[in-house]
């Protein structure tokens, strides 16, 4: 078992904020800036955006390996590091999202739901399907005004990007011949 120091703290923190920032600057800025059209606004865009924010985690779990841990990491203790990061990077995801709501007085999902319903007509659906597609939106929009609901429901969105990435990077810094640290 690995002792958590006030190092690894820090850097779990400031990797995680820095991760968080990154991440909710560069979506707030796309969508603000697109008016909620385009590719800044798409979810291409949205999760290459988390893919690149949450490469602090590689970064982070490099820095304690070759800072605190003399250059050697363990793969359990590597990925504790680069889910404490995830986390953190999430939790600040979600409450800047949660801000952005407010301060636009929720009409994110409505127009989620109205472009959802427009795209598929435009396909040409119609009849039952359309309906039940509605009433799926609808539904959807009544689950998304619940708190308990939407704030897992976005931690979800980021933090799996989060433990994809802290997998990868506790698999492949446990190497202490992978980008070892410069004396």
């Amino acid at each position: 078992m690995i002792k958590i120091t006030i190092t690894m703290l820090k850097i779990i923190v400031i990797y995680g904020v820095i991760s968080g920032a990154i991440v909710i600057g560069t979506m707030l800025v796309g969508l603000l800036s697109s008016g909620g059209q385009g590719f800044f606004a798409s979810e291409y865009f949205g999760y290459l955006t988390m893919l690149i924010a949450l490469s602090m985690i590689f970064i982070g779990i490099k820095r304690c390996r070759d800072l605190e841990l003399g250059g050697v990491i363990r793969f359990l203790p590597a990925l504790g590091l680069g889910l404490a990061i995830a986390a953190i990077a999430s939790i600040i995801y979600v409450c800047v999202w949660e801000i952005y709501l407010f301060s636009t007085d929720y009409v994110f999902i409505d127009e989620f739901t109205s472009a959802m319903i427009e795209a598929k007509k435009a396909e040409g659906l119609s009849g039952v399907a359309l309906d039940n597609l509605v009433s799926e939106m609808e539904n959807m929009k009544a689950n998304y005004a619940k708190l308990y609901i939407r704030l897992p429901m976005t931690f979800m969105e980021i933090f799996p990007v989060g433990l994809i990435i802290s997998l990868l990077s506790a698999a492949l810094l446990r190497n202490p011949n992978l980008l070892p640290a410069k004396n």
